[in-house]
């Protein structure tokens, strides 16, 4: 996977996305709305299994009260956590769709370090241009598209 300027590259089709609101930074901190530079792999890949059938075999269910730390002072920093949780976080289970269908990326993680970014995702857009607070994002059909050919550690090149 390849970001370019006309979208995300991958499979030989080039899909339009959206990135953060902060342009792509090689210096991405917590807050800054910026996409990270650098070459990266999806981690894992998460799906409402209540909204969609299992994209694929590794793939983990998002469950009620699955959440992300973004406290930058909390041990469980850019981790997948549980409620109740008192640490800042975002909830991986949302009202929208957005996060229906998530390819976690492996910036600053698993081993984060505090400050540097956390939860860069990618996964459905609000609407096309619309920017993200640092993931990318992508039209429902192609994330699902890059879902099924996507593996744990493919590269992604920002």
């Amino acid at each position: 996977m390849v970001l370019t300027p006309m979208g995300l590259r991958f499979g030989g089709r080039i899909y339009p996305c959206s990135i953060g609101k902060g342009g792509i930074s090689p210096a991405k901190r917590e807050g800054d709305g910026a996409t990270p530079a650098g070459i990266h792999r999806i981690a894992m890949t998460l799906y409402r299994p209540d909204r969609m059938p299992r994209p694929a075999p590794w793939a983990r269910p998002i469950r009620t009260g699955d959440l992300w730390s973004d406290d930058m002072r909390d041990p469980a920093y850019n981790q997948w956590v549980r409620a109740p949780y008192t640490a800042s976080h975002e909830a991986l289970r949302r009202a929208d769709p957005l996060y229906d269908l998530v390819l976690v990326t492996d910036w600053n993680w698993p081993e984060a370090v505090p400050g540097r970014g956390s939860c860069i995702f990618i996964h459905q857009w609000r609407r096309p241009g619309y920017p993200t607070e640092g993931c990318i994002a992508l039209r429902r059909d192609d994330l699902h598209a890059i879902a099924a050919m996507a593996v744990p550690g493919t590269r992604l090149i920002v």
